[in-house]
């Protein structure tokens, strides 16, 4: 299914943090957006992707965007849904939170939040 988010929006620098319980969601955000001194690139891939780390990966590849059952979307590798993929929980042009999919990996990095850092 194709997603109904477009590679485009994903693009650019974002302040990342992670937080493992929603009581921590707000200070979460902040933590993000003090990120963007060092901020986390998105960029587009060579296939209309975009290029992103996957869990405990060291380089970066091309993943794409995919649709999924109750109108959901997902970043991932290419191909179905799998546990390497990560739920997008919301998205608009300031921000998206991820959650990855694999539960172990969710235990580990918890959710991402990503806030885009100004020009």
């Amino acid at each position: 299914m194709p997603a109904s988010i477009p590679a485009d929006t994903l693009v650019g620098q974002w302040g990342l943090a992670a937080y493992h319980q929603e009581a921590a969601r707000a200070r979460t955000e902040k933590a993000a957006k003090a990120q963007c001194k060092q901020p986390y690139v998105i960029t587009k891939g060579p296939n209309g992707g975009v290029i992103m780390h996957l869990a405990d990966s060291p380089t970066p590849q091309e993943l794409v965007l995919k649709g999924g059952p109750g109108g959901k979307n997902y970043v991932g590798p290419p191909g179905e849904l799998s546990l390497s993929d990560r739920e997008i929980i919301f998205s608009d042009s300031q921000m998206m939170i991820l959650q990855w999919m694999d539960p172990e990996i969710a235990g580990r990095y918890g959710t991402m939040i990503y806030v885009r850092c100004r020009r």
